[in-house]
């Protein structure tokens, strides 16, 4: 189902070397709201690393952001010194595809990285990308991703019931 990503984690430092190689995985797109920053603007300890270490290996970053707010994607990608694009428009394809082409990667070998369904998810999967979900680095949301949560919290629900089914748990 296209709202049910690849790979579900609580951060994006549960992101690893061995996972990416694992799927083929070059270049990874980051969501910036409650992915890399909380509502406060605020990037979790150990983020800045974690992208630093990958980078290191080899492996590429751009941001695709749903935000207006240039300065605050900006100052998101200054700290992790990667590109970035702003009102990239998920779950359309046109901001995911910049994004590829900055890298200069395939889709096939891209991942896009997200704390929402409806956005980040079905993003991906409509462009044939890797899709990771994560989970929200705090509660407290804009308004309009306030709104959606419940029904994806929903989602998450069916998805890890299904899951267990096909591990036989």
């Amino acid at each position: 189902m296209n709202l049910y990503p690849k790979i579900y984690l609580n951060n994006v430092q549960e992101i690893t070397y061995e996972m990416l190689e694992q799927n083929k995985i070059q270049g990874i797109i980051l969501d910036v709201d409650n992915t890399l920053i909380d509502y406060y603007k605020n990037i979790p300890e150990g983020t800045k690393e974690w992208c630093t270490k990958l980078k290191e290996k080899g492996f590429k970053f751009c941001i695709a952001s749903n935000s207006n707010k240039k300065e605050k994607v900006k100052m998101v990608a200054q700290k992790l010194d990667i590109p970035y694009i702003y009102f990239a428009k998920k779950p359309l394809k046109i901001g995911l595809k910049k994004a590829r082409d900055i890298m200069g990667l395939e889709s096939k070998n891209v991942a896009v990285v997200g704390d929402q369904i409806f956005t980040d998810v079905l993003g991906a999967n409509r462009t044939g990308m890797f899709s990771i979900l994560v989970e929200p680095i705090k509660e407290k949301d804009i308004f309009v991703t306030v709104v959606k949560r419940p029904i994806e919290n929903y989602i998450k629900k069916k998805y890890k019931e299904r899951l267990k089914d096909t591990k036989g748990e």
